[in-house]
């Protein structure tokens, strides 16, 4: 962050400059106190990339932040030496406004570098971004998005050559070559000797989609019965998503059509989040067995289903995730492929049903940090040393990957699998609710939530700062009647045992996270985003029954919010 001299040093640098006539209005019109916000710092290289209001400063997403980073990527590339800049970088985007723009911005600064550039003609999901690096065998991956962020919002994911997001060690490289580069007003672009790509490599990936259906003759069985309604809320989704479906075996698929065509302002909903139950409204119309949304960069995937009254209800992420390995296990098994190394990956925020599920399969599980990279370092060391076979990984936030072409959270292989679980709950005479409460039934019932508290501006981090410290050196030895058995602090990567003192060490990467494990078996899990500037609280509750479970996880939410208004 820079002190207020350095702030007022670095808005009269961009006053000076010949800023394009809309950032240029933009910067006359704003006010002293959005300016600070604009230029207090550049903008955060994360978990996930970087993400930010549209805008004009070095705290905002623009040509010239894009520029920037793309220009410390190159420099990176160039040190790699030749063989990095032959193999290149494939830059793809979704829907945002600005996306097409800066797609065009890396390209000409990689080009500059005289790096290879495959470049993705419009837009195109994030999973197929990973699945083309992967595929064209390059050495990085661009992806222009903001996931399912508000429209002002729009980022830049950055991947590896294993088609993973990219790991800390060269994001940590490239965040440090970026603060080299002082002059974003005179970073060089060349245009020309771009390799353009798109329906070919959709039909690599495709081609790849098809193994991720299990029971093919329940799909013929099903596929014409079957009815769904299909959204990919504005987004890049669309086309693949509808496509994957049809040559699964699904024809009675409804596309909402209002919400189909690519559109940055997404007019129907302020959040293009399938997380959020509004996204669903015009779908209810459609009247369908069940409904599928994805979020515009079509990696995260929400789901309803309609209930014997005939009203929807809809899945946490959570129980989407723990419907999706019973179904694959039980599958798998009943057909003899359940192999002898199997093993799932989840995050530390993400519920402990999907760990009992798979316990009982005699499948592995394995506990990585928040952001999907993690899963992806754990399918390149399955690899690596053929110890394990991947059989799904998740993250509590609608992130689901069923088959490891895609080293990413891939919603439309997620909506793939989806349509066919539906369809084996329908071959049973049940709903997807039946199929949960069966699951409940026999491993127990786990209720989750998480929410987030927004600290917006330079304030607002170092309010968010203060509020993590104060957990760290004096947090909670209770939640309410609740006692905390265990606090698990990621930052020290230490777990501290309340009642007998002991600590163990953590065997994850350093990060900014902190669990409480209560007596009852619940937990609560503290963790600053790394790519908005909010506090994330995630609450994982347990029961006899799901109504025991919900009136824990409403009792500890309350519990939980009197300590952060503290």
């Amino acid at each position: 962050m820079r002190t207020k001299k350095e702030i007022q040093e670095k808005i009269k640098e961009w006053e000076a400059a010949d800023l394009p006539e809309g950032l240029r209005l933009e910067f006359a019109n704003a006010n002293q106190e959005k300016l600070e916000d604009a230029f207090y710092q550049d903008l955060n290289f994360g978990t996930a990339g970087m993400r930010g209001l549209l805008g004009v400063g070095t705290n905002r997403m623009n040509i010239y932040t894009v520029a920037q980073t793309t220009e410390a990527l190159a420099r990176h590339i160039d040190k790699q030496g030749d063989e990095a800049k032959k193999r290149g970088v494939v830059i793809s985007g979704d829907s945002r406004i600005n996306s097409e723009l800066f797609k065009k911005v890396s390209a000409g600064v990689l080009r500059a570098h005289d790096i290879t550039v495959y470049l993705f003609n419009g837009p195109h999901p994030t999973p197929e971004l990973s699945f083309a690096v992967m595929y064209l065998h390059t050495y990085a991956g661009i992806m222009i998005t903001a996931s399912h962020n508000t429209k002002e919002y729009n980022g830049y994911k950055l991947y590896g050559e294993d088609g993973g997001q990219l790991p800390p060690k060269p994001a940590d490289e490239i965040v440090a070559e970026r603060e080299k580069v002082t002059n974003v007003f005179d970073i060089k672009q060349v245009a020309g000797g771009i390799k353009k790509i798109g329906a070919d490599i959709d039909k690599a990936y495709l081609k790849q989609v098809e193994s991720v259906t299990i029971d093919h003759d329940l799909v013929k069985r099903w596929g014409d019965k079957l009815t769904i309604s299909f959204t990919p809320l504005h987004g890049s989704g669309g086309d693949l998503g509808s496509r994957a479906l049809k040559q699964a075996g699904f024809d009675k698929v409804s596309i909402v059509k209002e919400q189909f065509e690519p559109d940055g302002t997404f007019p129907t909903v302020k959040y293009p989040n399938p997380e959020f139950h509004e996204v669903f409204k015009i779908s209810e119309s459609y009247g369908t067995d069940i409904e599928l949304a994805v979020d515009p960069d079509s990696d995260r995937m929400g789901v309803g289903y309609r209930t014997e009254k005939g009203d929807y209800q809809y899945l946490t992420g959570n129980q989407i995730a723990a419907l999706m390995i019973n179904y694959i296990l039980t599958a798998q098994k009943e057909a003899g492929t359940l192999p002898d190394n199997g093993a799932i990956v989840t995050s530390n925020v993400s519920s402990n049903l999907p760990e009992l599920i798979a316990k009982s399969f005699g499948i592995k599980q394995f506990t990585v940090l928040t952001g999907f990279k993690y899963i992806a370092d754990k399918i390149v060391e399955f690899d690596k040393k053929k110890n394990y076979t991947f059989e799904f990984g998740f993250e509590e936030s609608y992130g689901f990957l069923i088959k490891p072409f895609v080293h990413d959270k891939d919603a439309v292989q997620a909506i793939t699998l989806m349509s066919e679980l539906a369809a084996y709950y329908k071959d049973r005479g049940m709903t997807i609710g039946d199929g949960l409460k069966e699951i409940y039934d026999k491993y127990g019932a786990f209720a989750e939530e998480s929410d987030a508290t927004e600290f917006p501006g330079e304030k607002g981090h170092q309010e968010m700062t203060q509020v993590m410290s104060d957990f760290r050196k004096r947090g909670p030895k209770e939640f309410g009647d609740t006692a905390v058995k265990v606090v698990e602090d990621n930052q020290l990567r230490l777990s501290k045992d309340l009642e007998d003192g002991t600590t163990k060490k953590i065997d994850l990467p350093k990060a900014n996270v902190i669990k409480y494990w209560l007596e009852d078996g619940s937990w609560i899990a503290l963790r600053p985003s790394g790519t908005e500037p909010k506090l994330k609280v995630y609450i994982g509750a347990k029961g006899d029954d799901i109504d025991a479970a919900n009136k824990q996880l409403d009792y500890l939410k309350k519990q939980v919010g009197g300590l952060l208004k503290k």
